[in-house]
């Protein structure tokens, strides 16, 4: 989804209430997607993971709405720099560390579980690749597939862990089928439209190891009556971050 241009100084930074975003070495520049997860993901957990951190958005959000220990993975050495240089100059830097690794050598390292596991994954599978290597790999399910992901959590969440990701509609039957082969169970799950009259966008999905007897199913609408015209509900899950909410 878009950047919003209200909060975007150029590609340099993105301010936000508590924290700033500088991201002008990362690929993948903070966007719709990353906020809308990051506010919606449930906040209940002492230690949370975040895969492919990027700029740090998603540490930096569940560090402002938790008083969880986070740790950040990032294969890409620029995006890992960007995300200590942003989480060093935020308030929650004592709580949350980077590491420059790859999901399969952070797995063969750690021995952690953690309460959850939030991500917003690249999906642009055999997407052409850009000039640019660091936004190919940042775009690209190549580099962090959606196999690797569930295998890893199916090992690394705790009896009540979760996992929290971000997915384009049409992804959503995949996604699904991979939690029940690993023993996952869709707990929370909320439709994305841009619009009332466009199609569903984007899916966020939080699935765990426990079993809700019901799965809590959401709308949410981000604009209506016009561009940034945002809706009620889209303002309300965002306004403790963005600046002018």
């Amino acid at each position: 989804m878009r950047k919003s241009k209200n909060y975007l100084v150029g590609n340099r930074y993105f301010q936000f209430k508590k924290f700033r975003i500088s991201q002008e070495k990362c690929a993948m520049k903070v966007g719709t997607d990353g906020v809308l997860l990051g506010a919606w993901t449930g906040s209940l957990a002492s230690n949370i993971l975040d895969l492919g951190t990027g700029t740090g958005l998603l540490a930096l959000m569940m560090a402002q709405r938790s008083g969880a220990q986070i740790t950040a993975i990032e294969i890409d050495k620029n995006a890992a720099l960007q995300a200590r240089k942003n989480i060093q100059e935020s308030e929650w830097n004592k709580r949350i560390s980077v590491l420059n690794l790859s999901l399969e050598e952070f797995a063969k390292q750690t021995q952690t579980t953690f309460d959850l596991i939030i991500t917003n994954p690249p999906y642009f599978s055999n997407s052409l690749k850009s000039k640019n290597d660091s936004r190919t790999l940042a775009r690209n399910a190549d580099s962090l597939s959606l196999n690797e992901i569930f295998d890893f959590e199916s090992k690394a969440l705790t009896k009540n862990g979760r996992i929290s990701l971000v997915l384009p509609y049409d992804r959503l039957t995949h996604v699904q089928d991979l939690c029940e082969k690993k023993n996952l169970f869709t707990q929370r799950i909320c439709y994305v439209f841009p619009t009332p009259e466009k199609e569903i966008s984007r899916v966020m999905i939080e699935a765990g190891r426990l079993k809700n007897d019901t799965v809590i199913e959401e709308n949410l609408i981000i604009e209506k009556n016009g561009r940034h015209q945002y809706a009620k509900e889209y303002i309300n899950l965002t306004k403790d971050f963005y600046l002018k909410m």
